[in-house]
C-alpha cells in the first residue's frame, strides 16, 4: 500500500515538474531583419506553449515600428528551414533557448538573368519550394508552362582588368505587382498544390499584361522580354564560356537549384543573381497568340546554344540558322509591343512554310544503297553495298534484291529504341541515315544511304524509335517537316541577284568554329543565299522555324552527367533527354547504350550512398553513382521527364505540383 502511495506522489510530482517547465518563461533570440545589420538580437519572454503566431505578435510589439509585417516570418538558422505553421507551439516546432531565428520577409529581391541576356531585379518568395518560386516569376513575366523551367546559378565569367567597373544593366520589377485577383488565385491553389491552367493568360492591355502598361519604364522592358535582341557582338561571343567536349557539358548541369528546396536553404541570398532557364525540353501547346514571351525566350537559348556551339549542326544547318537569326534581327527592329495582338497561330504560322515536293511515292518498299553492319571508322562510298530495303511496323528488312524480297530477308533490325541522325550533305547530294540500333552487347552502328525518298525514310526511322508505325498521324507531318528543312538549306534561284546588306555582322550570327574557318565577306554571301529561302517568313514563323530545326538537331536537349556504374571502374557520361537515357563512351564520345523511359518499371536512389538504381523492361537493371553533381539533380531530371508524360496525358491540363515533387523530390520532397 506505501508502495502504490509512493508512485502515485512520484507520477503527480513528475506532472507537475512538467507544468512548471512547460509554463515557466524563458527569453528567446530574435534578429529583426528590418532593425539593421548592426542592430543586436531582441529578447522576448516566451513558453513552450506559445504558439508561433503569438511570438511574432511579441516579436512585432518589441521592435515598436509602424510598417507591413505581413509577409514576415522565422527563419531557423540552425535547421536551415523556415518556421511558417503559425499554429504550431515552440514545444511542437522543437525550439528552444539556444535557437538562432531571424525575423525576415518572405518575398526579396531577385537578380534574375534571362535567356536573352536581360537582367531583371524583381521580387521572388524564398520560402516556397523553387518549383512554386518559378511558378510566380513566370507569371509576372507572362510565361506559361513554368514546369519547363527552373533556376540555376551563373557561370563565373573570367573579367579582365579593365572590365572590372563596367556595370550590368538591370531592369527593375520590384515595384510591379500581378495583376488583380490572380494573386489571390495563385494563394488559394497553391494551398491545395495545384495551380491554374496552364492555358489562362492575364487580361492584356494593348498587347501586354495590364501590370506592365502601368508605366512607359515597364512597357519598355516588356518589349525587351517578347522583342528578340540585337545580335551579339563577336567579342561578346568569344567572352562567353563554350563547353569543348561533353565532360565540360557535364559541368554545366551541376548548378541546377532543387525544386523541392527554397531558395534560402540553398544558400541563396537577397539580391543574388541566378539564370531563369528552360530545364525540360518537352514544350508543350506553343501558341503565338499568347507565349510571346515564352517563345522569344525559348528562342534566345535555342540561338545561344547555337552560337556557343553546345549543339552541333553542319555547316549548311549553321548557314540557315545564321539566315533565320538575320531575318529574324531585321523585323525585330520594326516589331511593336502591340503587334502581339495579331500574332498568328501556329498552323497559320507554318502555312506559309509548306514546300511541295514532286514525285511522291508512298511506298513502303524502296530501293536505296546502304552498309548495314558496323561501320569502319574510315568510310567512303566504297563501303556501301546496294540491298532492297522493305520497311514494316518499326522494323526494317533487307534482301539482295527486289525478286528476292518474298522470302527470307538477309537481316531484320528492329529500331524501337533506337538512335536516329542525320548525316546529310546538299551540295554533295549525300543523304544518309545514321542509326545506331539496341543490341545486347551495346549499340550497333548502321549507315542507309537513300538515292530518293530520304524525307520518308527519315521519317520512318524517327517514327519506329519510338515504337510507331508508318501508319501513325504524325508520319506525313514528319515527312513534310523533313522536305520543308531540305528546301531551305538548298541554294535559291535567285541567290545570285541578292544585294549585300551593308549592316549585316555575320561573325555574330555563326559560331566562333565558322569564324575561323571563313572570312566575313565568304560568310555573308552563304548566309544571305539562305535567306532567300527564309526571306518571305513572318516574324513568329521565323522563331517557330528556327525551333523546329534546333530541335531536330541530333544533339538537342541531351543534359549530361559524369556518373560510375556499378561495378565499373571507370568514369563514363550518362545523356539524359526528355525521353530516353543514353550510355556515353568518354573514349569515342558515342552513344554505347540507349534506355527508354516507356521501357522503365521504377527507379529509386539510395541516399546513403548516393547512387541510383533503374529498372527496365526485360530484367535490365542499371546503377550508378554521380561523380561530379548530385545524385538528386539527376534523380530530378528523371522524374521531371516522367511528370512532363503524364502532363501532356493529364485532360484538364493542370499542373500538379505535388506529384512534381513526389516525382523528383526523394525523401527530401515537401
Amino acid at each position: 500500500m506505501n508502495l502504490q502511495i509512493l508512485c502515485l506522489s512520484l507520477h503527480s510530482l513528475c506532472v507537475w515538474l512538467f507544468l512548471f517547465i512547460r509554463m515557466a518563461a524563458w527569453d528567446l533570440s530574435v534578429t529583426v531583419e528590418e532593425l539593421g545589420p548592426e542592430a543586436p538580437p531582441i529578447k522576448i519572454s516566451v513558453t513552450s506553449d506559445l504558439h508561433i503566431g503569438g511570438v511574432i505578435f511579441k516579436i512585432v510589439e518589441k521592435t515598436q515600428l509602424q510598417c507591413d509585417w505581413s509577409d514576415h516570418a522565422l527563419w531557423w538558422e540552425q535547421k536551415q528551414q523556415w518556421v511558417l505553421r503559425t499554429s504550431w507551439t515552440l514545444d511542437k516546432c522543437g525550439i528552444h533557448a539556444d535557437a538562432r531565428l531571424l525575423f525576415t520577409p518572405q518575398h526579396k529581391a531577385l537578380r534574375l538573368g534571362l535567356p536573352n541576356g536581360v537582367t531583371l531585379r524583381l521580387r521572388a518568395c524564398f520560402s516556397s519550394p523553387v518549383f512554386r518560386t518559378v511558378h510566380g516569376i513566370c507569371q509576372l513575366l507572362n510565361i506559361r508552362y513554368p514546369e519547363e523551367m527552373s533556376l540555376l546559378r551563373p557561370v563565373e565569367e573570367k573579367k579582365k582588368k579593365k572590365d572590372k567597373d563596367s556595370a550590368e544593366d538591370e531592369y527593375d520589377l520590384t515595384g510591379v505587382p500581378l495583376t488583380s485577383g490572380a494573386e489571390d488565385d495563385f494563394i488559394l491553389l497553391s494551398k491545395t498544390r495545384s495551380y491554374l491552367p496552364p492555358g489562362s493568360v492575364p487580361v492584356l492591355n494593348s498587347g501586354m499584361p495590364v501590370h506592365f502598361a502601368d508605366s512607359p519604364k515597364t512597357q519598355a522592358i516588356y518589349k525587351m522580354l517578347v522583342v528578340s535582341q540585337p545580335s551579339p557582338s563577336p567579342e561578346s561571343i568569344a567572352k562567353l564560356y563554350r563547353p569543348a567536349s561533353k565532360v565540360d557539358k557535364t559541368h554545366i548541369h551541376t548548378r541546377w537549384l532543387d525544386s523541392s528546396r527554397c531558395l534560402l536553404q540553398q544558400g541563396v541570398q537577397e539580391n543574388d543573381k541566378l539564370w531563369l532557364r528552360f530545364k525540360y525540353y518537352t514544350f508543350h501547346d506553343m501558341e503565338p497568340k499568347y507565349d510571346g514571351v515564352r517563345l522569344t525566350q525559348l528562342y534566345e537559348q535555342a540561338r545561344w546554344a547555337i552560337l556557343l556551339e553546345d549543339n552541333d549542326c553542319t555547316e549548311e544547318e549553321m548557314m540557315l540558322f545564321g539566315a533565320l537569326q538575320y531575318h529574324i534581327g531585321k523585323l525585330s527592329l520594326s516589331q511593336e509591343v502591340n503587334s502581339c495582338q495579331g500574332m498568328e497561330d501556329l498552323e497559320s504560322a507554318l502555312e506559309s512554310l509548306e514546300v511541295k515536293m514532286v514525285g511522291e511515292n508512298k511506298s513502303a518498299d524502296v530501293l536505296v544503297r546502304a552498309y548495314c553492319d558496323l561501320i569502319p571508322k574510315k568510310l567512303s562510298l566504297r563501303d556501301y553495298k546496294q540491298y532492297w530495303f522493305k520497311f514494316q511496323d518499326t522494323s526494317i528488312f533487307y534482301y539482295k534484291s527486289k525478286d528476292e524480297s518474298y522470302g527470307e530477308p538477309i537481316q531484320q533490325m528492329n529500331l524501337k529504341g533506337c538512335e536516329v541522325a542525320p548525316d546529310v550533305n546538299i551540295a554533295g547530294q549525300k543523304f544518309c541515315i545514321r542509326l545506331l540500333v539496341p543490341a545486347p552487347e551495346g549499340m550497333n552502328e548502321a549507315y542507309l544511304r537513300c538515292e530518293n525518298q530520304y524525307s520518308e525514310w527519315m521519317a520512318a526511322c524517327k517514327l519506329a524509335s519510338k515504337g510507331l508505325t508508318l501508319l501513325d498521324s504524325s508520319y506525313q507531318k514528319e515527312v513534310k517537316n523533313i522536305q520543308t528543312f531540305l528546301a531551305m538549306q538548298r541554294p535559291s534561284s535567285s541567290a545570285s541577284t541578292a544585294q549585300v546588306d551593308e549592316s549585316i555582322n555575320t561573325l555574330s550570327l555563326v559560331s566562333p568554329r565558322y569564324t575561323k574557318k571563313y572570312k566575313a565577306k565568304q560568310l555573308t554571301i552563304r548566309i544571305l543565299e539562305a535567306y532567300q529561302n527564309v526571306a518571305q517568313l513572318s516574324l513568329m514563323a521565323a522563331i517557330l522555324k528556327f525551333l523546329q530545326i534546333w530541335q531536330s538537331l541530333p544533339d538537342f536537349g541531351i543534359s549530361y552527367f559524369m556518373i560510375r556504374f556499378k561495378g565499373s571502374r571507370k568514369d563514363e557520361v550518362l545523356g539524359i533527354a526528355n525521353n530516353r537515357l543514353m550510355r556515353i563512351d568518354l573514349g569515342v564520345g558515342d552513344v554505347v547504350k540507349t534506355w527508354r523511359y516507356n521501357n522503365m518499371r521504377q527507379w529509386n536512389v539510395n541516399w546513403d550512398i548516393r547512387q541510383v538504381a533503374i529498372e527496365f523492361d526485360g530484367n535490365i537493371n542499371i546503377a550508378f553513382s554521380c561523380v561530379t553533381a548530385d545524385c538528386k539533380i539527376v534523380h530530378e531530371y528523371i522524374g521531371g521527364y516522367i511528370f512532363m508524360l503524364t502532363r501532356v496525358r493529364n485532360p484538364s491540363n493542370t499542373v500538379n505540383e505535388e506529384l512534381f515533387l513526389k516525382l523528383t523530390g526523394g525523401h527530401e520532397a515537401l
